[in-house]
């Protein structure tokens, strides 16, 4: 999967990230190789809680697919 994250600088110094496709999902670091990880472990999380909540909100009466694109 390819996520695209749009990185700022912070005022403060370090950078701050957020993923304009999933609402919410932003994340900061000192530098860039901490942003990226930090980055990658906030999209993670965000997707498992997606998933979580999609599954409970599906009835047995609606179908889930999944697509890849």
């Amino acid at each position: 999967m390819i996520i695209k994250a749009v990185i700022h600088g912070a005022e403060e110094g370090g950078y701050w990230a957020e993923v304009p496709a999933l609402p919410g999902c932003v994340t900061e670091g000192d530098n860039l190789e901490e942003l990226k990880s930090n980055l990658r472990e906030a999209i993670v999380g965000w997707l498992e809680v997606y998933n979580e909540e999609l599954g409970k909100n599906v009835s047995s009466a609606d179908e889930l697919l999944e697509l890849a694109v």
